[in-house]
């Protein structure tokens, strides 16, 4: 199993826990990004830059996916196609996108997107506390200690 990190939009935050879970598991963790990253030697650690455009780095994802990996996305439609790919997704909230629960996740996202769309203001998604790190956290260890 390796980790996949949609880095574009992965907070600080997370990316330090899936840091610390690399080492300490030995497990291969990628970051793909359209950006430059500052990653923290190690064999276990690695970065990918894409070139910029419009899920570059999302279809670069899907592509190097292998069953049973773990993909960290906030990305709906990305969790969805690993979940296709029978990988598993977590976003950096530590909710587990599972096909129980990953249509009714884009049915809202399509909703919203229609909202904003029609000049209406949703609002963004609040900023990520401590308390969402703290459930990162626990997702990711409950995760890999079933799944390794």
């Amino acid at each position: 199993m390796q980790i996949w990190v949609d880095a574009d939009a992965c907070p600080k935050a997370i990316k330090d826990i899936l840091f610390r879970a690399a080492e300490r598991l030995k497990i291969t963790t990628t970051l793909i990004a359209n950006h430059t990253l500052q990653i923290p030697p190690s064999r276990y650690i690695q970065f990918l830059q894409v070139r910029s455009g419009f899920d570059v780095a999302d279809n670069e994802i899907v592509k190097r996916l292998n069953v049973g990996d773990l993909v960290i996305t906030s990305d709906i439609p990305l969790a969805y196609e690993v979940l296709c790919g029978s990988g598993h997704a977590i976003n950096p909230r530590g909710e587990l996108y599972t096909q129980d629960n990953i249509k009714d996740r884009l049915n809202m996202r399509d909703f919203m997107d229609t909202l904003r769309s029609s000049g209406i203001d949703t609002g963004g998604p609040s900023a990520l506390s401590s308390r969402d790190i703290q459930a990162f956290a626990n997702q990711l260890d409950k995760f890999l200690v079933k799944h390794r």
